[in-house]
């Protein structure tokens, strides 16, 4: 039986808007059949990190949660769900909403202040009589700057509501009218892959393409174990109260989907949109891509390590093709790829976070 000590700072949902060093570190040792040779650390004890060591025999277990787990090269089931296939990027609206939330918010609180101190800005001339006093409408008299920020305030709402119904027209015509999976041949070496597309449905164009790697969310009920915590008391900083059972993305099993993830997706068959993996890095997109010609796609710039998943950290490398469909649809299609390293010791100074919102993930 092999010994691996797993530490991890998973960052949450909502991750810039805490501070690492204060959110707790899940260690545990498992125990497990599988032989891992590569032993690594990505980003640093004072920040969002994950590290995996190979303990001997007569390591010292008595003050650290011991997991019986499996460690496994092969995808896992609910990546291979996920994360395989066909999927549509959010609307660009998405992301315009989201950009006026804040000037339209501070727009408003602006137009109260003003509204407030009227009398005394009015006295001392620092605005005029134009934007001083009420309309009437009706019975009730309303203030004349609100009248204008408020529809303004309203906007990203608007702006949501119309990328949601844009995103579920595109959902329903790709339903009505699915894409086949194009056929690839892969073919895997050290951080990189050179891959081979035989074929590509007709009404789709090649963008580009590139390999990616993240880590996926750690399943909840290991890190409460590792903490020595259980679903009855507070949850640890970055985690929700447990969500309903079901299992639509990865965020789900940690609790930590306390934000909007996605937009609207449909409530039948597979979900369409790409979950976001909140630890992400990736090569560059390779844009000339020719049916029938060999393209050699290389990895980050780092050496991560080869594909392992287990309940607290896994590594998972996927290849991305970047297209759009005849009718103006952005699309992606992803397929996880088994890499493997043959380095040991890996360093990795800064994980690399990115946001658990798709439409703001830089995907």
């Amino acid at each position: 039986m092999n010994k691996y000590i797993q530490r991890i700072r998973y960052p949450p949902f909502e991750y810039s808007h805490m501070n690492p060093v204060h959110v707790p570190i899940a260690e545990v040792m498992i125990n497990s059949e599988t032989l891992i040779e590569t032993e690594f650390k990505i980003g640093n004890d004072r920040s969002w990190f994950a590290e995996f060591i190979k303990c001997d025999e007569d390591f010292d277990d008595s003050n650290i949660t011991i997991i019986e787990d499996k460690i496994t090269t092969e995808t896992l089931p609910f990546l291979m769900k996920t994360r395989n296939g066909w999927y549509i990027s959010p609307d660009p609206l998405h992301l315009i909403s989201r950009k006026t939330i804040t000037p339209t918010v501070i727009l408003l609180i602006l137009s109260i202040l003003v509204h407030a101190t009227e009398p005394v800005l009015l006295e001392f001339d620092i605005i005029s009589q134009s934007f001083a006093g009420s309309y009437r409408l009706g019975p009730l008299d309303y203030p004349k700057l609100l009248l204008f920020s408020f529809p303004i305030f309203l906007l990203p709402i608007i702006i949501r509501m119309v990328a949601n119904m844009r995103d579920i027209k595109k959902q329903n015509n790709y339903v009505n009218n699915p894409i086949m999976p194009p056929d690839i041949n892969i073919n895997n070496n050290e951080n990189q892959i050179v891959i081979k597309i035989i074929s590509m449905p007709k009404d789709v164009h090649i963008n580009g393409a590139r390999l990616q790697v993240g880590m996926a969310v750690p399943e909840r009920k290991n890190i409460l174990k590792a903490l020595k915590m259980n679903e009855n008391q507070q949850p640890s900083p970055g985690m929700s109260t447990k969500l309903p059972e079901k299992r639509i993305s990865t965020g789900d099993d940690l609790g930590t989907g306390v934000g909007e993830a996605m937009p609207m997706t449909l409530n039948r068959g597979r979900v369409l949109m790409l979950d976001s993996l909140r630890v992400l890095d990736s090569g560059n997109w390779v844009k000339t891509i020719k049916i029938g010609n060999e393209i050699t796609l290389n990895g980050p710039d780092y050496f991560w390590p080869g594909s392992i998943y287990s309940s607290l950290i896994t590594i998972h490398w996927e290849l991305v093709i970047d297209a759009t469909r005849t009718d103006g649809t952005n699309l992606k299609w992803i397929r996880p790829v088994t890499m493997s390293t043959n380095k040991s010791n890996l360093m990795i100074p800064i994980m690399p976070v990115r946001s658990g919102r798709i439409e703001v993930a830089d995907y």
